[in-house]
């Protein structure tokens, strides 16, 4: 396995422009199952998390061609439904969650479909309900095999409907958006997620001939048709890219321009770590982040503690969570996180502890940290990255940090973030894969 050997203490200086967004990729890629025709999609990130669903989708028949640098022609004229069954598929699909949205467009367009079990003494382990319930409300039916591995799913009768989905699931709301599209009637989804991972999803649909109202907000109404066909789509870049360079710019004190963004899809990522004080200027398309000595935490209007906590959009994304904690070790002023939506993705904080950081972990969800204001500044040590998110944080602290850190299991890094090791050694980073 991989590591990263790190070298802190460097200021970094140049352009960097972020990836196509991770997030939108695992949907986008799953809708071209849903037309026969030729699609094309540009700024698809190379990471490995994308180029596992890639592969998935040459394995069940789709034509892939590689066109360019992140750019791909796609077309599922020939698919083979039975590779859904195979334990090929089943282990692939297990270790990318997001191979469960290739389920909806091959239930609109052909009907049936099959899908491992995930685990658990029935369907629906909470993490997939959504999915699961909204998929049944529109007429499918799951029925076991006899060995109890796989179900298969009848949805030769889809038939709109109205739903209120139990939570606001990105992945749930795309992959029941992606089915109601050629259902008989109507859809209501109501309680849809909204981010514009699904704005852009919906607007490559319209693209494709799907009839959808309300895009952009969390009442999505869907008309059914009967077939869709090609189109053209241009990714847009990853606000969790954005957010990490923001940090990572903040935490090395250094003087860094963030490339070609669409500064409206980043929602309220740049006001929150403006109330972290870190200066943020927008320019055109890009963002400037000017070399700061300190920032500074604020307040309430009270004068109590900040809380920064994640909710679904347009609320702070948790992806941005990891991010925010470690950037506040150098603030001046304390904060408190609170990660209300996943559990253990704070356990990380060990690390940053044994670097120097003043943290309280309070329970799984929350942590107060109090900022050290670089007069501690943080130390070198052997750390593991536990998982995408938690790693990237890691690795901006041992950026800031003196001496030479190693991050082990990158893996989980790479499933993410692109050449990260490359680019930012481009703009003065020493880091080095071992």
């Amino acid at each position: 396995m991989s590591i990263f050997e790190i070298t802190g203490g460097k200021k970094l200086k140049g352009e960097i422009t972020p990836q196509g967004a991770k997030n939108e990729a695992l949907q986008i890629l799953c809708a071209v199952l849903l037309t026969s025709e030729k699609i094309n999609i540009k700024n698809i990130p190379d990471i490995s998390d994308v180029n596992k669903l890639i592969n998935i989708l040459r394995e069940l028949g789709v034509n892939v061609e590689k066109k360019g640098n992140y750019e791909y022609d796609f077309q599922a004229e020939n698919i083979n439904l039975e590779y859904l069954k195979s334990t090929e598929f089943k282990e692939k699909g297990a270790s990318l969650r997001g191979s469960i949205m290739i389920l909806g467009p091959l239930l609109a367009r052909f009907g049936k479909g099959y899908i491992p079990h995930p685990g658990g003494d029935k369907i629906g382990r909470r993490r997939l309900d959504t999915h699961f319930i909204g998929l049944q409300k529109l007429g499918a039916k799951f029925t076991s095999d006899k060995n109890n591995t796989f179900y298969k799913v009848d949805a030769s009768k889809l038939k709109g409907t109205y739903m209120l989905l139990d939570e606001a699931s990105v992945t749930g709301t795309a992959n029941v958006l992606m089915t109601a599209i050629m259902a008989k009637g109507r859809t209501t989804i109501f309680n849809a997620a909204c981010e514009p991972y699904l704005v852009q999803l919906c607007n490559m649909l319209t693209k494709m001939g799907a009839k959808i109202y309300g895009i952009g907000s969390n009442l999505l109404t869907i008309d059914g048709v009967d077939k869709l066909n090609g189109c053209n789509h241009v990714m847009m870049s990853d606000m969790i890219e954005v957010g990490s360079f923001i940090g990572m710019a903040a935490m090395t004190q250094s003087e860094i321009t963030i490339k070609n963004i669409d500064y409206h899809s980043l929602g309220i990522i740049p006001d929150v770590f403006k109330r972290m004080g870190i200066k943020i200027e927008k320019k055109n398309n890009d963002l400037f982040i000017p070399e700061q000595e300190e920032y500074e935490i604020e307040t309430f209007m009270d004068g109590s503690i900040m809380t920064i906590a994640d909710a679904p959009w347009p609320g702070f994304t948790p992806d941005l969570i990891s991010i925010v904690l470690v950037v506040a070790t150098q603030a001046k002023g304390s904060v408190l996180i609170h990660q209300k939506m996943f559990e253990s993705r704070l356990f990380f904080v060990d690390k940053l502890i044994d670097m120097g950081a003043q943290i309280i972990l309070c329970d799984p969800h929350r942590a107060t940290v109090i900022g050290l204001n670089r007069k501690y500044p943080l130390k070198s040590i052997e750390m593991v990255s536990p998982d995408i998110r938690a790693g990237v944080a890691l690795l901006i602290a041992a950026l800031s940090a003196e001496g030479t850190s190693h991050i082990h299991n990158i893996e989980q890094i790479d499933r993410g973030y692109q050449n990260i090791d490359e680019r930012l050694r481009n703009i003065g980073a020493e880091i080095y894969r071992k």
